[in-house]
């Protein structure tokens, strides 16, 4: 057994991996259906004016303004309805001077109207309108073009697909979009006591957690996920396991990070590759590395369960981002009060998982091997490299997972 003697500086780490990570430029048609999390490869122009036509905003009488200048409450105008348009009808319908047609929200506005009456503001008289408001031109219209004009670059070049986006899309029309394809992850366990989850669990063995939880990780920021089976301790498996990742984009091993005699995975990959670090000054996650082969990045990561899924969160996560042109995760932060002393290890990082509670902070954090110290934790505080502790009822700041995920 090795002692790790080149351990890095976190930032440095994490700087390290981003320089080396070039964003995908395939891109894919996708359906609009399929569009959410996408980002666009190209601006979208749209091929008609929204809405395409005047429309009543209200139920009423569409009517000619002008018309209705001397109504008041005690002296109502008098108009002739001539017709009557609802929603998703098409009528050539002409108005002319003291002349109104009835129309239902949404509907297309007669030829000459220029306002809608609203009901509440009139009555009937046979085939008489009695108006006790004026109002004046475009009043309770949507005039043809109003949200968006024919020709208008409506959404550009490296825009993210939200909601809203999708809904713009569908309201130009436009069923498919060009976006950048996905990033393609493989994820590889390393180990010979891994067994899969629903499997029989014989003596000596445990499940498999790391490759769910990276495959969740890919899948929340923009990856697509493909699990390539168990690895075993053996160099040639280990060798024939990564040539058949190397069809994607980045390569993930859990476990076989460290420095024990067992560990071969390391000595495999700088076979083939350039190792970028090996080592870095964080709890948990020490044992992480990452290398460079063929210009496809290799993660390995511990086994131990949280730190691996730590791992994920802080290098994984922001290197599918970048490589699926997505914007950097925004973090909630909240601050809180300590309960209880926290002691830490020198000189290296320390993300430190806890509950919070009206206002303080519970800790979360087992062990490494422990992955319920994530999974019954809010989020994180970070313990700096030149501190060794965190007193009772100080006020820390905790990085909560929901806006990570």
């Amino acid at each position: 057994m090795k002692p790790f003697t080149n351990l890095i500086p976190f930032e440095k780490a994490k700087r390290m991996l981003l320089d080396n990570i070039k964003p995908v430029e395939e891109w894919e048609i996708v359906s609009i259906e399929e569009a959410i999390g996408r980002v666009l490869t190209e601006d979208v122009v749209s091929p008609l004016n929204i809405p395409p036509f005047a429309r009543a905003a209200e139920d009423g009488y569409a009517v000619i303004a002008e018309d209705t200048y001397s109504a008041g409450r005690y002296n109502p105008k008098t108009l002739k309805i001539v017709g009557e348009i609802n929603t998703g009808e098409y009528k050539d319908v002409k108005i002319t001077h003291g002349e109104a047609v009835q129309v239902s929200t949404g509907a297309i506005m007669p030829k000459n109207a220029n306002a809608v009456v609203r009901v509440e503001d009139t009555e009937i008289n046979d085939d008489e309108l009695l108006v006790y408001r004026p109002v004046h031109p475009l009043f309770d219209v949507a005039p043809q073009g109003e949200d968006i004009k024919k020709g208008e670059t409506v959404l550009k070049k490296g825009e993210l697909l939200n909601p809203a986006k999708i809904g713009a899309l569908a309201a130009m029309g436009i069923p498919k979009v060009r976006v950048y394809r996905k990033p393609r992850v493989g994820i590889l366990p390393t180990g010979d006591e891994l067994v899969k989850p629903g499997e029989k669990l014989e003596k000596g063995k445990i499940y498999d957690v790391n490759s769910y939880t990276l495959q969740a990780v890919t899948l929340m920021n923009g990856g697509i996920p493909k699990l390539y089976g168990y690895v075993p301790d053996d160099p040639k498996e280990i060798e024939k396991k990564l040539m058949e990742a190397m069809e994607n984009d980045i390569i993930v091993f859990s476990g076989g990070s460290s420095v024990g005699e067992r560990d071969l995975l390391i000595d495999v990959i700088s076979k083939h590759g350039h190792i970028l670090f090996h080592g870095v000054q964080i709890k948990p996650g020490k044992p992480t590395w990452c290398a460079k082969i063929g210009g496809k990045i290799v993660f390995g990561m511990p086994g131990f369960p949280t730190s691996c899924l730590s791992d994920a969160y802080q290098f994984l996560m922001p290197a599918i981002r970048k490589m699926a042109h997505l914007p950097p995760k925004k973090e909630r932060i909240v601050k809180a009060r300590m309960t209880r002393r926290i002691t830490s290890t020198l000189g290296r990082m320390q993300f430190f998982t806890v509950r919070v509670k009206d206002g303080f902070a519970y800790p979360a954090y087992k062990t490494s091997g422990a992955i319920t110290s994530l999974a019954n934790s809010d989020g994180y505080i970070i313990i700096p490299t030149n501190a060794d502790l965190v007193e009772k009822d100080d006020e820390v700041e905790v990085h909560l997972w929901g806006e990570q995920l």
